[in-house]
C-alpha cells in the first residue's frame, strides 16, 4: 500500500526553483507592516507627483498671499475656525501670509522626497565606486581609499553641510545643492559595506573561475561582483532615504536649506515654531507628514532587508507573520 506524502509549505514560501525576484516578493508579502508602509510611501510619492493637479482642484497655489484671511490686529492669526479651514482652503492658511497650507504641504513633499532620493542616489553611486575600487585595487589603493573613507565617516554631517551651504551663492538651485551636499558628505558607510562585501565575494569559487578564464578585473566586477552586492546596497539605500529626509528638514529648519518661497516641510517647521499655540495646525501638519514619511520608509527598509535575506530576523516584530509560520 502506497503512502501519500503531504508537503506543507510555510505561508509566503516561494515555489522551489523560483527566481530571486519572485522569492523576494513572496517574502515581502508575508510582512504586513512592510506592505502597509509600501502603500503609505506610494501614496506620498503619488501626492508629491500630483501636487499641481491637487492644488488646481483646490483652486490654490503655494505662493499666493491672502492678507484678508489673517487677522493683522492679532499678529496675523488665521481668521476662522481651525486655522481658517474652509471649502477653498482644505487645511487652513499660513499665519501672517495667508498662504494655503494644503498647497504648501503637497509641494513640500516634492522637495523633501526629491532631495532625499537624489542624495541617496549620489551616496550609493560614490559609495559603490569607492568600495569596489578599494576591494579590487592594490594594497596601496585599498589603504588610501579606506583611510579617506574613514575621514569622510568621521566628518560631522550637519556641521559640514551648514558650512558648505552657507558659502554657496544663493543663485544656485537650493534643492539641488542640498541633495549634492548630503550625498557628497555621507557616502562613507555604504563604501565600507560595499568594500567588505566585495572582499568576501572575491574569495568565492565562481569569482576565481572567472579570473582563471581570463576575465579582466572590471569585467569580473560588472558581471560577478556587482550582482552579489546588490542586496546589501538596496537594503542600505532604503534606510538612507528616511535619514536624508530628516537631514534636509533639519537644514531647512536651521535656515540653510531650501529658501522661501519654495515650500519645504523643514522650512514650514522653522516658521511655525512661534505659532504652536495660536495656530497649532501650522506646526502639526508638517511635523506629522515628516513623522509618517520617516516611519513608513524605515519600516519598508526593514522589510526589504528581511526579504532580501531570508535568514535575517526582522527588527520589527509587527506584521511579519511569525506566529503563522510557527504554527505551520
Amino acid at each position: 500500500m502506497s503512502e501519500a506524502v503531504l508537503v506543507t509549505e510555510a505561508p509566503g514560501a516561494a515555489a522551489p526553483g523560483a527566481s530571486g525576484a519572485r522569492q523576494f516578493w513572496w517574502r515581502l508579502r508575508t510582512q504586513r507592516a512592510a506592505l502597509v508602509a509600501a502603500a503609505v510611501v506610494a501614496l506620498l510619492v503619488l501626492v508629491a507627483l500630483a501636487a499641481p493637479l491637487l492644488t488646481a482642484i483646490e483652486g490654490q497655489d503655494p505662493t499666493t498671499y491672502h492678507p484678508s484671511l489673517v487677522d493683522s490686529a492679532r499678529g496675523g492669526v488665521p481668521v476662522g475656525p481651525f486655522g481658517g479651514i474652509s471649502a477653498d482652503h482644505w487645511l487652513g492658511v499660513e499665519p501672517q501670509t495667508g498662504r494655503d497650507l494644503f498647497a504648501r504641504l503637497v509641494y513640500g513633499a516634492r522637495v523633501s522626497l526629491g532631495v532625499a532620493l537624489a542624495a541617496t542616489v549620489v551616496q550609493v553611486a560614490i559609495g559603490v565606486a569607492v568600495g569596489v575600487a578599494a576591494a579590487l585595487g592594490s594594497r596601496w589603493v585599498d589603504q588610501a581609499l579606506s583611510r579617506f573613507t574613514d575621514v569622510i565617516v568621521a566628518m560631522p554631517l550637519m556641521i559640514m553641510a551648514l558650512a558648505l551651504l552657507a558659502i554657496v551663492p544663493t543663485s544656485f538651485p537650493r534643492p539641488v545643492l542640498v541633495a549634492l551636499v548630503i550625498g557628497l558628505i555621507a557616502w562613507g558607510n555604504i563604501a565600507k559595506i560595499v568594500r567588505a562585501q566585495t572582499l568576501t565575494l572575491k574569495g568565492l569559487d565562481y569569482v576565481a573561475a572567472a579570473r582563471l578564464s581570463g576575465w579582466g578585473t572590471w569585467r569580473i566586477a560588472r558581471r560577478e561582483l556587482l550582482p552579489g552586492i546588490a542586496a546589501p546596497v538596496i537594503t542600505y539605500a532604503a534606510l538612507l532615504v528616511p535619514a536624508n529626509i530628516t537631514v534636509e528638514a533639519a537644514l531647512s529648519f536651521l535656515g540653510v536649506g531650501v529658501k522661501p518661497p519654495t515650500p519645504s516641510w523643514g522650512q514650514m517647521l522653522t516658521a511655525a515654531d512661534v505659532w504652536y499655540q495660536a495656530a497649532p495646525q501650522y506646526l502639526l501638519l508638517p511635523a506629522g507628514a515628516l513623522f509618517v514619511t520617516v516611519l513608513a520608509l524605515t519600516v519598508l527598509g526593514d522589510g526589504v532587508r528581511t526579504a532580501l535575506d531570508s535568514r535575517a530576523a526582522s527588527r520589527l516584530r509587527v506584521g511579519t507573520g511569525r506566529k503563522r509560520e510557527a504554527k505551520a
